[in-house]
């Protein structure tokens, strides 16, 4: 216990606990949890950077494993224990420090949720846009670290593009302030970019600016049922060239989700239905703009003129607020009714758009050929190329690693990514190599090693160096249970 006792001389009781005085919801993200053995050391709750600073070069004079954690809604084990580490939590790390109302521009702690982030923005007249499901409890600093994607992509980009500038500090303790606010900056490289999508494992993301956009004044969304996925991608173009920037999200159902969704809504007792379920595809389409009136013609044009091109086969417009959110809770509620559904793989993959509907049919069609009781349910960001694949079989235990192998050889075959926005984490380490070349996952070595050369850094996730740890083998990946209060839902 002298590391224990080290960590605590240097930083406090109040900041670092021992292993028995851990919270349960730190021993997991979402899906993964540490396996038998892989207990850690201590949960160290830093306050300031100074203090982070502190806890990284004690660890690393200690040689101490630390695995950093933000809200705890990953979904592929980036933020999950390893034996013998300091959890380095940074949810007392939460503040907005700066609004910039001139410039556009938010300066805040990275621990503060981006529910907070968000109205923050809207009091100061802006937006800020990145927006994902878990938005109430997943933190903008573990937004920053897997450069989360989210629902407005295509038309704000992912999180990569809405940082200014960042604090981090390096596993010796080292801080690098490079609190940019300029849009235009080129004196040398860009450092920010090493730590935004690292996951952790080059260093811990403390403070953000972060770039906000002018808040639309209109906002109009469609739920549109077609026949096929080839008709919804001959719609994406034709909404890009009417719509152009205005397009904001543009959102895919497969039938099997969107009856799902359906009944969940029932059950709930949310309204009527808006489509008819028997459609071979439903989609839901949003524009946003600055012109209320025009923007509303524009989007009513554009649904009119899919249906008479025979691209959409049925539609709702949306005609309130109300019915706004109507549309995006069917969306949004795979993460409340898919754990009900028991043992399932789940995918968060990205390939070409135009490739997405051959990509699913064909990843069906090899998964029954092996599995005949084979149930598929996918829908996703398909705007930005993103699909979320669910895949159940009959087989037990469930066969993971082959379905894995089956899916992942189907999103190589299309130079796709095998993490479109979740992460690499610890559970898709192991496929990395479908994605990335060699070349490319030894130059990530190579800049791992010269930043944190003792592997001390969230060991074992995303790429893992010569002569750094590896993943425990003992970790465990299993559907998250029904939430408690405690518990942060995460949605895809």
């Amino acid at each position: 216990m002298r590391a224990l006792d080290e960590l605590r001389a240097a930083l406090g009781d109040e900041v670092v606990r021992a292993a028995a005085d851990i919270p349960e919801r730190h021993l997991r993200d979402w899906v993964v949890a540490a396996g038998a053995g892989d207990e850690p050391l201590a949960l160290a709750l830093p306050r300031t950077t100074d203090e982070v600073s502190r806890l990284l070069a004690c660890c690393s004079r200690l040689r101490v494993p630390v695995v950093p954690q933000g809200g705890l809604t990953g979904l592929s084990g980036g933020a999950t224990p390893v034996r013998g580490c300091v959890l380095l939590s940074l949810q007392r790390m939460q503040g907005i420090e700066e609004t910039d109302a001139q410039a556009g521009t938010l300066t805040v702690l990275a621990g503060t949720p981006l529910q907070r982030v968000q109205e923050a923005a809207d009091a100061a007249g802006w937006l800020f846009p990145l927006d994902i499901g878990a938005r109430g409890s997943c933190s903008i600093g573990g937004n920053a670290a897997t450069n989360a994607g989210g629902n407005r992509v295509l038309r704000y980009g992912m999180m990569r593009d809405l940082v200014l500038g960042l604090e981090a500090v390096l596993p010796d303790g080292s801080v690098v302030s490079s609190l940019n606010k300029m849009q235009k900056n080129n004196a040398g490289f860009d450092l920010k970019q090493l730590f935004i999508g690292s996951e952790g494992a080059l260093g811990v993301i403390t403070r953000l600016v972060l770039r906000l956009a002018p808040r639309p004044a209109s906002q109009n969304t469609a739920l549109c049922a077609l026949a096929d996925y080839a008709a919804a991608s001959r719609l994406l173009r034709l909404a890009r060239e009417r719509l152009g920037p205005a397009l904001s999200a543009f959102e895919v159902m497969w039938p099997e989700f969107y009856e799902l969704a359906l009944a969940h809504a029932a059950r709930q007792g949310r309204g009527a239905v808006p489509l008819s379920p028997g459609h071979g595809l439903y989609l839901l389409i949003e524009s946003s703009g600055f012109e209320p009136d025009k923007d509303a013609d524009q989007f009513t044009a554009l649904i009119e003129a899919a249906v008479e091109e025979g691209l959409v086969e049925d539609a709702a417009l949306a005609r309130s607020l109300r019915d706004t959110q109507a549309f995006w809770e069917l969306r949004e509620s795979g993460s409340d009714f898919l754990p009900a559904l028991g043992p399932r793989v789940g995918f968060d993959i990205s390939v070409p758009t135009g490739q997405i509907g051959d990509f699913v049919q064909t990843c069906r069609e090899r998964l029954r050929a092996r599995w005949p009781s084979l149930r598929t349910i996918a829908f996703g960001h398909a705007g930005d190329g993103n699909v979320h694949f669910i895949v159940q079989v009959d087989d037990r235990p469930l066969p993971v690693h082959e379905i894995e192998e089956t899916v992942y050889g189907c999103v190589q075959a299309r130079g796709g990514s095998i993490a479109a926005e979740h992460g690499v984490g610890l559970h898709k380490r192991p496929f990395l190599h479908y994605s990335r070349s060699a070349t490319e996952i030894a130059l990530m070595r190579t800049i791992k090693a010269a930043l944190d050369p003792l592997g001390i850094m969230n060991p074992g996730k995303v790429v893992a160096g010569d002569g750094q740890p590896h993943a425990p083998a003992s970790w465990a990946r299993r559907p998250a249970p029904a939430a408690p209060p405690s518990m942060p839902v995460a949605r895809l």
